[in-house]
């Protein structure tokens, strides 16, 4: 046998931020089809991993290597240097000169002729010591079966072996989707952490509150306080002109922060005590309430997930938790308006129903019982349960049992990976002893494992997917639901993209079904997610299930969480709007409410504050977030995949354009960011 020498150029790039160079001794290997090269030291002498910088290194390979597979770097410490990560962009590998291999009888890859001149190698990521050999492939995405290599196939393989080592999963509270097991944010590594930059908060006039643990003084103190800390705000002053007319009530339920549990009904609830006569005066003229149900035009908010949770006690004071029934009808005019409340599941002669006709505070007080119930399930249910928890758990799953190189890992990353952080850093302070539910919300410690266990066992895989969810609802052709339609167009533009991108991988059903890690991915989600009842696919059979299924997750880590996180201070500066907690049970008679009575009902001035400040930090977009599919990972930019971003990206701004023209036409402040202003992840 008689061999030849093998050259590569070797070009390393280090990113361009300003952090991302090392101090550490860089090793490279090539590895190829029959065999790799030693390890070389990349930065010796004058050549340095500076941020930006590029290193060119000589490799020669004196055994045939085949075809160029893998690229392996792993990092060494310097003696007296600090260990420092490194973010490497991509290696570059340029064959020099061709080797000859000479075997009798054999001949084929030897001369490695398939390579092309210039091969990239993407990285696009942060490596540290403790990873140890990090392999590199060309980026090529493709299912198991398309792998040409066994080193790929193997690569895949101990890939997710090791994320199964790191990525382990845990319980917060039975019932609910499990999360990531981390004992700090160390654990999570560089890769999976991020720098949240917020815009400047001015949190000045709230924070000399924080020591005031009693009640408003007064309507004036209250609305003195408003006018200073929501002055730039027009949407709350909007909120604080109309939040006691009934239109506003139900134009909140359609579009405020929690548009997810307005539904419409045919048939009463069996324990919400109203009769037809009672709710005469409220419908047409010429109409009844059955004929009203029949038509579809009555509608249910239904809080049942709160009866029985433990109610909170905040500043030594027991606060006091309602599960309200809210009945409401569309009338003539297109107006969705409260028509009768009553405050607790099981009726008796305690728990009246409150109709528009009692007396103004009876009514008054009845609808911020259920503001507060909203508060609630809008936080736990609607906002973390139904977007961070869900990212987390596919986050997770992700992770765990699809190797990079699959096409849905890629797609799905970018929109699920800060969740990781979001919900370890919640976990471990606003869901933590001495956190802000701890000390002012009526949901407190206590409530959490209950509420989000109920809450878990209530949710059904098609209250997840919009257009499923939105006529399940009643509310996809209600003309005020602007909430509805704007929901639907971007799940539409959104699976559209989705769906091509799945073709590109799977030409038949047949693959969807043979393809195991996809199907070992839908099975850790189911195992470590919601109830079987929950109608979550238990696999995947077509190509049409995974594409729904993975809209599924984009949307609600995106568009479903701007939709119930950004405007969420808005509505609740005016505090009467948005009672954290009630320092006073439910009313159990009719007529015996004043105005100053109704000041003590809402939570004290320490606990309004306390979740005014955690509000106006969380509903700030950060300054370096990206919009909704505008990827920055290069693979978004290749080819066939470039074609479906830049589609998708075209029609969402055109649905961007269309609600900036029609909210500039409303009587009324819209609150909902546009498209082009929603990331693509959730985000604190």
């Amino acid at each position: 046998m008689m061999t030849s020498c093998q050259e590569f150029e070797v070009t390393v790039h280090t990113s361009p931020g300003p952090t991302c160079g090392t101090f550490s001794r860089l090793w490279l290997n090539l590895i190829g089809s029959q065999g790799e090269t030693p390890p070389i030291s990349v930065n010796e002498g004058d050549l340095h991993l500076h941020p930006g910088s590029s290193c060119r290194v000589r490799v020669s390979a004196n055994a045939p290597l085949g075809r160029l597979v893998l690229v392996r770097l792993r990092l060494e410490a310097r003696t007296g240097f600090p260990n420092l990560d490194w973010h490497c962009s991509q290696v570059e590998v340029c064959r020099l000169a061709d080797g000859q291999v000479e075997e009798e009888g054999r001949g084929g890859e030897g001369s490695g002729s398939e390579d092309p001149e210039t091969q990239v190698f993407p990285c696009n990521r942060w490596l540290r010591l403790a990873d140890g050999d990090v392999e590199l492939h060309n980026g090529k995405l493709c299912l198991l079966k398309d792998e040409t290599d066994e080193q790929l196939k193997e690569l895949r393989l101990r890939q997710l072996q090791h994320q199964q080592k790191l990525i382990r999963w845990c319980k917060f509270v039975d019932g609910a989707p499990h999360c990531v097991d981390l004992n700090s944010m160390s654990e999570l590594g560089p890769n999976l952490s991020y720098t949240h930059k917020s815009p400047a908060v001015n949190l000045h006039y709230l924070k000399g509150f924080i020591g005031r643990a009693e009640a408003w003084a007064s309507f004036t103190e209250l609305e003195m306080f408003f006018a200073q800390i929501a002055n730039q705000n027009n949407m709350a002053k909007f909120i604080r002109a109309h939040w006691m007319e009934d239109w506003y009530f139900g134009h909140q339920c359609l579009n405020g922060c929690n548009p997810l549990l307005l539904h419409q009904i045919r048939l009463l609830p069996p324990h919400l005590s109203v009769t037809s006569d009672m709710l005469r005066p409220f419908l047409p003229e010429d109409s009844s309430l059955e004929a009203e149900l029949q038509k579809g035009s009555v509608y249910l908010l239904d809080y049942e997930v709160l009866d029985g949770v433990p109610a909170n006690v905040v500043n030594g004071k027991q606060t006091y938790l309602s599960a309200p029934l809210c009945l409401l009808h569309l009338n003539q005019q297109g107006q969705l308006l409260p028509i009768a409340i009553q405050l607790q599941q099981k009726p008796g002669p305690e728990n009246p129903v409150f109709l528009p006709s009692d007396p103004g505070c009876d009514w008054l007080l009845a609808k911020i019982w259920v503001h507060s119930a909203d508060f609630q399930c809008h936080q736990l249910a609607s906002h973390y349960l139904r977007t961070h928890m869900l990212g987390e758990l596919c986050c997770v799953a992700t992770l765990r049992q699809l190797p990079d190189q699959h096409p849905l890992h890629q797609l799905l990353m970018p929109h699920i990976r800060t969740s990781l952080q979001i919900n370890y850093q919640a976990r471990v302070s606003l869901l933590a002893p001495d956190g802000v539910f701890d000390k002012a919300v009526g949901c407190g410690l206590e409530a959490l494992p209950v509420f989000l266990s109920r809450a878990s066992a209530r949710i059904h895989y098609r209250s997840l997917c919009v257009p499923d969810d939105l006529s399940d609802r009643g509310v996809d052709k209600l003309p005020q639901s602007y909430y509805a339609q704007d929901a639907l167009r971007v799940w539409d533009a959104l699976h559209r993209f989705v769906f091509s991108w799945v073709d590109l991988y799977y030409s038949g059903d047949d693959l969807v079904q043979q393809d195991s890690e996809l199907q070992h991915w839908i099975t850790d989600i189911n195992t470590h997610s919601f109830t079987q009842e929950s109608g979550f696919p238990q696999s995947f059979q077509t190509k049409a299930e995974v594409s729904k299924f993975v809209t599924m997750i984009i949307y609600s880590c995106s568009a479903l969480h701007a939709a119930v996180n950004f405007s969420q201070l808005d509505f609740a500066l005016w505090t009467p709007n948005c009672p954290v907690s009630m320092l006073r049970p439910p009313p159990q008679l009719k007529g015996a409410v004043t105005e100053e009575d109704i000041l003590s009902f809402l939570p004290d001035v320490n606990s309004t504050c306390r979740v005014l400040t955690t509000l106006t930090l969380l509903s700030q977009p950060a300054v370096n977030y990206v919009p909704l599919c505008h990827y920055k990972e290069a693979v978004f930019g290749d080819g066939a995949h470039r074609r479906l971003v830049e589609e998708v990206q075209a029609e969402l701004q055109a649905i961007s354009d269309d609600i900036t023209e029609r909210n500039s036409q409303l009587e009324l402040p819209y609150p909902y960011l546009c498209p082009g202003s929603i990331e693509n992840s959730v985000a604190i």
